[in-house]
């Protein structure tokens, strides 16, 4: 016997969802609205049943044909579109309200210009299955929409709109089964740096208790005043009513004024000191060490970041057609650039975190796939976390490497990531040959 789809009774109102064997759930969930370049109000409560049976629309964006080199055609069916602040959620389909499952809130990367939460390849239904976890995904502003401020425009825009999908989890999560006092932000790439900047903006305390990050860009996110300045002086102002292309159109001039920049122009949208909800750059350090005690975290990053930079980037395939120096110099460049933005910085952050009375594990994720040229490089580790054989048949991040053996690798880290989320502690040191090794950082073996 078919069953009917369910129904999910919550404080934002009856939801109507979608079942799918044996996971069940809601998508393009409204938790907040907000005017262009303003921030969000929380959705009320609705008076009807909520339709929540498709995916809801994506911040507008250019799609970049260089990450369809690794990735795919990630974004292709999507509808784009400014109302996009949206969620979706996935449980069990036998959990029961009130269970009481961990809960992890899904932040995605993409230079904080490009993606969304729901997108095929992020398909959270292993990792529900196989450890009875709720997953919500999160969709926020991107881009000129979400993370420049201007003198029309407040900074954090973005942030802002995470900070209102995890208010919408702690009121409504309890009805999919999810506890809302064992809430983990797992951020990836952007997402990464974002769910690390949530630890210390203002309104976050109390909203989760644990962050997973991965391959966050925290190199990158010092000394951004003076490129934020040059970009928001060549967007200027946007004419009220103007159609989301011009809007995406002066994206493009902000890339430009910031490309003398070094590194920071490789990602040069993000998050700004000093505006709220972030303390001041000066005092970042210290909001750190201030939310260490409440907060657990597993940081870490793959073992060749930028080879996938070095792999879609034509600057790094000219250095390549030269015998011998080109391939030796790609391969200091991408050792060198990964340690100094994501390698480094995350032993920084999970260093001072322990030293300030918090539980760290530091991660590195080694697996390379037969067959790839991209190796153990940025987004390796999303197929271990996420997807079907089906949604990552495309992806040529995978090279030849059978679905069994991404499997096998993605069932073991899926079984840790969930036991940090429901406990916040790991059974450290930890080693999957060829895959991964997590070691826990202790604040006496730092000094």
């Amino acid at each position: 016997m078919k069953l009917p789809p369910p129904r999910f009774y919550t404080a934002a109102g009856t939801i109507l969802g979608w079942r799918n064997g044996a996971v069940v759930g809601a998508s393009g969930i409204r938790y907040a609205r907000a005017a262009r370049f303003q921030p969000p109000t929380d959705e009320p409560a609705s008076a009807t049943p909520v339709q929540a049976t498709a995916p809801g629309p994506v911040c507008p964006q250019v799609v970049d044909s260089l990450l369809g080199q690794a990735l795919g055609p990630v974004m292709a069916g999507r509808t784009f579109d400014e109302d996009c602040l949206r969620l979706t959620v996935t449980a069990p389909a036998e959990a029961q309200p009130q269970e009481g499952l961990p809960v992890i809130v899904w932040v995605h990367g993409g230079s904080y210009v490009s993606g969304a939460g729901d997108l095929a390849f992020y398909d959270p239904a292993p990792l529900i299955t196989e450890q009875r976890v709720v997953v919500v995904a999160v969709t926020y502003r991107l881009g000129l929409f979400g993370f420049l401020g201007r003198g029309d425009a407040p900074a954090n825009l973005g942030l802002l709109d995470l900070l209102a999908a995890l208010r919408w989890v702690q009121r409504n999560i309890a009805a999919f089964g999810g506890d809302a006092a064992c809430v983990t932000l797992l951020g990836h790439s952007s997402g990464g740096d974002a769910a690390a900047h949530l630890l210390v903006a203002e309104g976050a305390t109390g909203l989760f208790r644990r962050v997973i990050l991965h391959s966050a860009p925290l190199g990158l996110a010092p000394n951004r005043a003076r490129m934020t300045r040059a970009m928001a002086a060549a967007v200027a102002s946007i004419p009220p009513g103007a159609p989301p292309e011009a809007v995406l159109a002066r994206e493009a001039a902000a890339w430009r004024a910031a490309r003398w920049s070094g590194l920071k122009a490789g990602m040069p949208f993000g998050t700004q000191y000093g505006a709220f909800p972030l303390p001041p750059e000066d005092a970042v350090a210290e909001a750190w060490r201030a939310a260490a005690p409440r907060v657990d975290v597993l940081i870490g990053s793959t073992a060749e970041e930028l080879r996938f930079f070095a792999v879609i980037d034509p600057k790094f395939r000219w250095l390549a057609r030269f015998p011998w120096l080109g391939p030796a110099v790609t391969r200091r460049l991408v050792a060198a650039g990964s340690r100094r933005i994501y390698v480094d910085p995350a032993a920084a952050f999970a260093r001072r975190h322990a030293q300030a009375g918090g539980r760290a594990y530091l991660f590195s994720v080694t697996y390379r796939p037969r067959g790839s040229v991209f190796g153990a490089a940025h987004t390796i580790d999303l197929p271990l976390l996420f997807g079907t054989r089906e949604t990552w048949s495309a992806v040529p991040l995978l090279g030849n490497a059978s679905w069994a053996e991404v499997q096998q690798a993605g069932q073991q880290v899926r079984r840790l990531w969930a036991t940090f989320a429901r406990t916040g502690t790991l059974p450290t040191p930890v080693e999957v040959p060829h895959v991964l090794h997590v070691t826990q950082v202790w604040e006496e073996s730092l000094d």
